[in-house]
C-alpha cells in the first residue's frame, strides 16, 4: 500500500526531534564534564566502570555528531516527499538517523576499548584524562597526516554532498532506511575518527575542546571552504604534534 506525502509539520517534528536529542546530548556532556569526580588515577575498572565510559563516549559523539547530519537529514526528508507525491513508498527519517548513530555508537564501543587501554598501561592522567607528550604527540601527527590523504578528501566529499550520496545510495523500506543511514554513518566515521580520537590527546571531557572539535566537524562538511579548512588544520596538528614530541610546547592544552 502507497503511504501519503510527509506533511510539513510532520517533517518540523522530526528535525525538532533531532534538535531535542542533540541538546539533551549536549547537556548530558556537559553535566559529566563539570563533575567528573572519578579519582584520577583509579587503575581498575569494573563492569560497571565500561558501561558508564561506553554510555559517555556514546552520548558524547551523538552531541558532537548529530548537528553536522541536520542538512542530509534535510535533504533526505524533502527527497521522501517528493517520491511519496508521486506515489512512491515512504522511508522513515528516523530510521536513517538510528542507522546513523549506530555507526557512532560502534565507535564509541571501539573508544571505549581503548580509554581502558591506555588508563590501565597508565598511559593516561586518569579515566579522564589525556595522554602523554609522546602519545598526544604522534597522534596529533597522525590526524593531521590524515587530513591531507585521499580517504578524508573522498568521505568529506559524501559527507559534504547529501544530495549525490542519497541519488546514489538511495534504498526503499525502512531497512534501507537503516542501511543508507550506516552507509552515511560509515562514510562520516571515515572523515572524522581520527579527529575524535583526539579527545585523547586534549582530555576525554575536556569542554571546551569536544566544542572545538564538533564545531571543525561541522565547518568541514557544510561551510564551501570546508575542505581547505580541513588541509590548514593538518598542517596545524602535524607541527603541533612534532612539537609536542620534542618539548617545545607543554602537554596541557
Amino acid at each position: 500500500m502507497i503511504e501519503p506525502a510527509i506533511p510539513k509539520r510532520d517533517r518540523f517534528w522530526v528535525y525538532a526531534a533531532i534538535a531535542v536529542l542533540a541538546v539533551l546530548a549536549w547537556t548530558y556532556t556537559v553535566y559529566l564534564g563539570l563533575r567528573n569526580t572519578l579519582a584520577p588515577m583509579f587503575m581498575g575498572w569494573s563492569v560497571t566502570d565500561f558501561f558508564f565510559m561506553f554510555v559517555m563516549w556514546a552520548v558524547m559523539m551523538f552531541a558532537m555528531m548529530l548537528p553536522s547530519i541536520t542538512p542530509a537529514v534535510m535533504v533526505f526528508g524533502r527527497v521522501q516527499e517528493k517520491r511519496s507525491v508521486s506515489g512512491r513508498p515512504n522511508v522513515p527519517i528516523f530510521a536513517f538517523v538510528a542507522g546513523y548513530l549506530i555507526v557512532w555508537a560502534g565507535f564509541s564501543l571501539i573508544a571505549t576499548f581503548a580509554n581502558w587501554g591506555l588508563h590501565a598501561s597508565g598511559t593516561m592522567t586518569g579515566m579522564m584524562g589525556r595522554v602523554g607528550p609522546l602519545v598526544g604527540g604522534t597522534m596529533l601527527m597522525a590526524a593531521g597526516v590524515f587530513q591531507w590523504t585521499n580517504a578524508k578528501s573522498t568521505c568529506l566529499e559524501h559527507c559534504r554532498s547529501p544530495v549525490g550520496f542519497l541519488t546514489q545510495n538511495w534504498r526503499e523500506g525502512t531497512a534501507g532506511a537503516v542501511l543508507m543511514g550506516l552507509t552515511h554513518g560509515i562514510y562520516c566515521l571515515g572523515c572524522c575518527w581520527l579527529l575524535m580520537l583526539l579527545l585523547f590527546v586534549f582530555g576525554v571531557m575536556n569542554l571546551t575542546w569536544i566544542a572545538v572539535l564538533a564545531l571543525v566537524v561541522l565547518a568541514e562538511k557544510t561551510l564551501p571552504f570546508g575542505r581547505q579548512i580541513s588541509r590548514i588544520l593538518g598542517a596545524v596538528f602535524l607541527i603541533w604534534g612534532l612539537a609536542l614530541v620534542i618539548g617545545w610546547v607543554p602537554v596541557g592544552v
